[in-house]
């Protein structure tokens, strides 16, 4: 897959290689007309979207993309409407942390991202960067600079690392799309994008103030996992980067300049989101960031039974000494919001089995065994129950 991506790339730059990179925005022309080489690369991200959105990485949530695309609509300038040019978001079942455009209008966001923020103006904030990168056409300026060449094998090279199944849907992307969600711009055309990406922001009443701590808060997140991750806004010097553009602005345009953030109805639609993403992050053995995640939604949901065995499995997985009463616990509370719910019988049985405290282990198994006989790990557990007769 990494050769195909590589000769795609330079295929495409092949295309573009001779042409000025200088080109107007969509909301300086009359209506949008592509050029030659733009209209293949369009075509091509037309291809790299249908294999995209028929693979098992999109998230699918009726209320939550219908939400983000309102956000989305919202942000859309006048001067852009009627032109040829609209917009969708999609979103993408990944805790890495990212978020890209196809210069279509296309636009995904990872689940990851998502969970990290506290409101719907950060959310504004993220959506205006992506669409200024699309009315601004900075795919096909990125295509036909010179210096695209580095960011070329930056791509290549990031693709190829091992990151897991998450990971690898640096390779499920596809040329135009790999390019964007790894590697970006330059810092000239991502400043471009965050100073009108804050204006779209601000012009639809949001709170400029907003969009740094967005990035403050992934910032923390990607110095906390203390890992490299494949994607973009993975990496702490982007990140950065995001936060110094936006307080710079903000200080010398729009200092005294506030707005809506509409954190209450935000959090009510993306609150499932943020448990399903601590789930994938646990199965990955981002213990921190799952436990971070599980927190945030029990702050609004505190009797959740599916949280609290979330935060059981957290505690079992992890195996740290302390944690071993927790898991307990959390399994309980688990059992206390949903009687029928036959995992976190499991889940603390097992505790129980490895404390010594067999008795306790077998009841539970055997309760779990009563809600769930067709478990396909059933035989597995009866080996427990015949193991603890014997002691």
């Amino acid at each position: 897959m990494i050769n195909k991506l590589l000769i795609a790339v330079f295929v495409l730059t092949g295309m573009v290689s001779c042409a000025t990179t200088q080109l107007p925005p969509v909301g300086e022309m009359d209506a949008l007309q592509l050029q030659k080489d733009e209209k293949r690369i369009w075509n091509r991200s037309g291809e790299e979207q249908r294999r995209l959105n028929s693979s098992s990485y999109i998230y699918e949530d009726p209320v939550l993309s219908a939400y983000v695309n309102e956000v989305a609509q919202n942000l859309i300038p006048e001067d852009i409407k009627g032109k040829g040019l609209s917009f969708q978001v999609w979103i993408i079942r990944n805790p890495l942390l990212n978020a890209f455009a196809y210069p279509n209008g296309v636009i995904y966001v990872h689940t990851g991202l998502i969970s990290k923020m506290e409101n719907e103006a950060q959310l504004a904030a993220l959506l205006g960067h992506e669409m200024s990168h699309v009315t601004h056409r900075h795919a096909i300026e990125n295509y036909r600079s010179v210096k695209n060449t580095t960011a070329v094998l930056a791509t290549i090279q990031m693709a190829s690392l091992p990151f897991g199944a998450y990971g690898n849907l640096a390779n499920v992307l596809g040329t135009v799309g790999a390019m964007a969600a790894v590697t970006g711009y330059s810092r000239e055309l991502e400043a471009e994008a965050d100073n009108a990406g804050l204006v779209l922001l601000i012009n639809a009443g949001y709170d400029p103030k907003e969009a740094p701590k967005l990035f403050i808060h992934l910032k923390r997140d990607v110095e906390q996992q203390e890992k490299k991750e494949p994607f973009f806004f993975g990496t702490h010097p982007r990140l950065q980067e995001r936060i110094n553009n936006y307080n710079r602005f903000i200080k010398t345009k729009y200092p005294k300049t506030t707005g809506k953030k509409n954190a209450e109805r935000f959090m009510n639609i993306i609150s499932p989101l943020i448990l399903d993403n601590a789930m994938i992050d646990l199965s990955m053995g981002r213990f921190s960031s799952a436990e971070d995640g599980i927190g945030r939604f029990l702050q609004s949901d505190p009797q959740n039974s599916r949280a609290h065995f979330c935060l059981g499995e957290l505690y079992r997985q992890r195996n740290d000494e302390e944690d071993r009463e927790k898991a307990i616990n959390e399994y309980n509370l688990s059992i206390a919001g949903d009687p029928s719910n036959p995992a976190p019988h499991k889940g603390v049985g097992l505790i129980y089995y490895k404390l010594g405290r067999y008795q306790e282990a077998k009841a539970e198994f055997e309760k779990y065994l009563s809600l769930f006989p067709n478990a396909d790990d059933a035989a597995y557990i009866k080996q427990y129950i015949k193991a603890i007769s014997t002691k």
